[in-house]
């Protein structure tokens, strides 16, 4: 899985019309996946993969980060073109980003991320930017995010199945084995959800979870 925003791996990089060279911020890393990003022509993978990232635990190491003031919860890190074997595609082209990645802003915490995901993902999937960021908004309103998670006390630990379980019953129409879980340090980074090039929940392949059986979970 390509894990976690730098721990938490959320925003970054940029370049649109070119390939300049990128300004990294701390939740741009992605995560690795069980084989390495492979230069693939554009709408050659399998499914996608939507990233929730867990922001308090990226804020609780970069207060100053601009998302952070309004304390979020899951965010869209972004909807990753994937393939069955593990592999990815990245960096497929330099089609024009988004008129107004402003607008995204919404969905995705900083400017920074939204063109970061657009040149490194949004360019695989043979879309164009606004499509793109529309297929992202689909994906992402596709899942009901449990209210309760984040509450409770920091120091507790919970079990990643308990997290997945309250993800499962609040979306019961997705299929056995279309939740992944992210961690970092034993903490909880991200949940991730596969879907199918129609946008349906499918069950993933190739795709890492936590293997660690508790975590914590920083409050939002």
């Amino acid at each position: 899985m390509r894990k976690v925003f730098a721990a938490i791996a959320l925003a970054v990089l940029c370049g649109c019309k070119s390939t300049p060279a990128p300004i990294v911020e701390p939740w741009a890393a992605s995560r690795p996946a069980t084989e390495p990003a492979t230069a693939v022509p554009t709408g050659d993978f399998d499914f996608y993969l939507l990233n929730l990232s867990w922001s308090p635990e990226f804020c609780a190491s970069h207060a100053n980060s601009p998302e952070c003031p309004s304390h979020p919860g899951f965010v869209v890190h972004g909807l990753w073109p994937q393939r069955n074997d593990g592999s990815y595609p990245q960096n497929c082209g330099n089609a024009p980003g988004p008129a107004n990645p402003q607008s995204d802003t919404d969905l995705m915490p900083t400017v920074s991320l939204v063109l970061h995901e657009w040149q490194t993902h949004g360019t695989c999937t043979g879309f164009d930017a606004a499509t793109y960021f529309n297929t992202v908004r689909q994906a992402y309103h596709a899942v009901k995010i449990p209210s309760d998670i984040g509450r409770g006390d920091p120091n507790q630990t919970v079990s990643t199945s308990s997290i997945l379980d309250e993800f499962k019953m609040a979306n019961p129409g997705f299929p056995a084995g279309s939740l992944a879980l992210s961690c970092g340090n034993n903490r909880l980074t991200a949940i991730e959800v596969c879907f199918s090039k129609d946008l349906q929940p499918e069950a993933c392949q190739g795709v890492r979870s936590c293997r660690a059986s508790v975590i914590r979970v920083t409050p939002q």
